[in-house]
């Protein structure tokens, strides 16, 4: 249906939906709203209990269309009729919108209740094949449809964690390198490198906590840029264990900045390999401790972890074995 408000006048235009999650069709569908319409209202309609939370999808719909007013909205009761839907959104806005935005051409009676013209986009998804529930069933298998921030969500994260001197960088660089995506390096190495040459030698919580909430913050920055898998080079989980050799004890404080964060697959590298001592490292005699000390926390938290032992080129193939695997589970889908 072709637009019916003056050009002259401020026009006012909706759409409506759950962007569970948000994807490239959406996008282009925001942008021919924002072109037709001098104001734009995106709706979002959310639940407590979907695995995508509605901040989130907020979130990600206003970096697509930075211009218009995000609305986060609890979700109607199913089966709920366009009149409903009408009225709930007339509560919202405070007046009818020139135009409802959708891909439905069923969304006519939402908009005849509104007192809106109808504009109905690439109802035959001709520009974008994909719906939000086939991106949540398969993500990793449309991945070019989602934006930047549903990706980050979406993608798989291995973490290469180990004692000193056992080859976790090595592995991180060259599985980056085999998936053609970004790496997240160890800062608290960098951290401890700045220190070398001081006699602040002794490490306290504070400072730890630090190195955990800076590694979070690279992995989350990171995951912006990833190629559907985000290799780590050690996580805040591994920071924990660190901080409990050094100090004595686990930090409450660093449990805290793990709550709540995924890795999908642990890969901890074997200490069949010497060791090598760059002056930033403990002694030798700790390397099979804290390897027996990893296995034991992965283990007793439930954590999918490979051991990867051997050659580099045997630590390779184990890996890419491990993480193809992981890959096509899909295991960051939504039911």
């Amino acid at each position: 249906m072709s637009p019916g408000f003056s050009r002259e006048q401020s026009s006012r235009g909706v759409v409506l939906g759950r962007f569970y999650p948000p994807h490239r069709g959406h996008a282009s569908l925001l942008r021919r709203a924002l072109e037709e319409v001098d104001e734009l209202t995106i709706i979002v309609s959310h639940r407590k209990d979907e695995k995508i939370p509605g901040e989130l999808r907020a979130r990600w719909l206003s970096e697509m269309a930075p211009t218009a007013e995000i609305l986060l909205v609890p979700d109607l009761e199913d089966g709920a009729d366009p009149k409903t839907w009408a009225d709930y959104t007339l509560g919202m806005l405070g007046r009818s919108p020139d135009l409802v935005f959708t891909s439905d051409p069923e969304a006519d009676a939402y908009a005849e209740y509104l007192g809106s013209d109808h504009w109905v986009f690439d109802k035959d998804r001709v520009s974008n094949a994909v719906s939000s529930e086939d991106i949540r069933r398969r993500p990793l298998d449309h991945w070019h449809y989602l934006p930047g921030g549903a990706q980050a969500f979406f993608a798989v994260r291995v973490v290469v964690i180990g004692a000193e001197s056992t080859g976790t960088t090595t592995m991180a660089e060259t599985l980056a390198a085999h998936y053609e995506t970004v790496w997240v390096p160890e800062f608290g190495r960098t951290y401890s490198e700045g220190k070398r040459y001081t006699s602040a030698l002794q490490w306290d919580t504070s400072e730890f906590t630090f190195v955990a909430e800076q590694q979070n913050r690279m992995e989350d920055e990171l995951a912006l840029q990833a190629n559907k898998v985000l290799i780590c080079d050690t996580d805040c989980f591994a920071v924990r264990v660190w901080h409990e050799h050094y100090l004595g004890f686990m930090s409450q404080e660093i449990d805290k900045l793990c709550a709540g964060r995924r890795a999908h697959l642990y890969l901890l590298t074997d200490t069949d390999i010497p060791f090598i001592q760059d002056g930033t490292r403990s002694s030798e005699h700790v390397t099979q401790t804290m390897h027996d000390r990893f296995v034991e926390e992965l283990t007793e938290h439930n954590k999918q972890f490979v051991v990867l032992s051997g050659s580099i080129e045997e630590r390779k193939q184990a890996a890419v074995d491990a993480v193809d695997d992981l890959i096509a589970s899909n295991p960051t889908h939504i039911e």
